[in-house]
Order: C-alpha cells, then sequence, then structure tokens
C-alpha cells in the first residue's frame, strides 16, 4: 500500500499549519486507518483526516542538555578537570600575566592598607612598592615578613 503522495501532502498542509517546515519523516499516520488514508487522493481529503486525527505532526526531537548543565555544575565545582581533559598548555589555562597581576594587585592593595594604617611611613611605601614591583615577593604574606624582618612592626596577626 502507497501512502507516499499521501504523506507527502500532509507535510505540505501540516507545514502551512504549524507555521514551520515539517518533513515527510514527522507525518505520523494512524496504522489502523491506512485504506481509509490511501484513498485519499486531493489535499481536501487529507485536511479532513487531520482534523479527524487519523494524521498528526510528530513533534520535533530535540538533544536533552541535562547531561551538559550536569557537566558543567561539575566544572563549576573543581571537578573534570584533571590531566586528561586539559587541552592547551598550563599558560593558556591561567596566563603568566594573569598570574602577575592578581599578585601585583594583591601586594599593592596591601602596601596601601599599611600606609592608611600609618603602619608604614610614604618613604617606607615607596620602597616597598618599588621592591614589589620588582617582583620581589613571592605572596602577600612572604611581602609581610620581609617588612617585619626590616624591622616594621605589623598588627593584624595576633
Amino acid at each position: 500500500m502507497m501512502i507516499t503522495n499521501q504523506r507527502r501532502m500532509a507535510a505540505q498542509i501540516l507545514s502551512q499549519k504549524e507555521g514551520r517546515t515539517v518533513g515527510v519523516h514527522r507525518v505520523w499516520i494512524h496504522p489502523d486507518y491506512l485504506d481509509e488514508i490511501s484513498s485519499a487522493v486531493q489535499k481536501d481529503d487529507i485536511r479532513e483526516l487531520i482534523e479527524e486525527g487519523l494524521i498528526k505532526a510528530k513533534p520535533i526531537k530535540g538533544t536533552s542538555r541535562a547531561r551538559a548543565r550536569k557537566a558543567d555544575a561539575q566544572r563549576a565545582k573543581g571537578r573534570r578537570k584533571g590531566q586528561g581533559s586539559r587541552k592547551g598548555s598550563a599558560n593558556s589555562r591561567n596566563p603568566k600575566k594573569q598570574r602577575w597581576m592578581s599578585l601585583i594587585r594583591a601586594q599593592r592593595r596591601q602596601l596601601k592598607e599599611l600606609r592608611a594604617t600609618e603602619q608604614l611611613t610614604p618613604s617606607q611605601y615607596r620602597y616597598y612598592y618599588r621592591k614589589a614591583k620588582g617582583g620581589s615577593y613571592r605572596s602577600v604574606a612572604h611581602m609581610r615578613t620581609n617588612i617585619e624582618l626590616d624591622g616594621v612592626t605589623l598588627g593584624g596577626d595576633e
């Protein structure tokens, strides 16, 4: 029983009805009424069958994002970041410039705080600022210990 023409006509009618294209493979035809459907030769006959519910457009199948969302949530927690998941070099994932900027900004922030609380004089501030710019300190803690070694008493570590 050939119903290719009926399927094609139904696809055209359903496309107009839905407002977006319905392909022939999305057309569902009721399997119990194949004789009746095969005898429908004109578009009006097909329209009647659509109204009766013997011919319908199947819903569009989408790709589920549930798994992708779950993986993204895990990545946000820090999972799935092992050696096997990496594509770029360590520098491309966390560039040297980015590391330097976060380090120097933290150190300068600390120095400004120390100057604001008058634990450092402006000349001392300038001295340690230049040392920080030169890359003398690995971290804020390293900088603070060096300042303390120079005989400057810093509060906040009690």
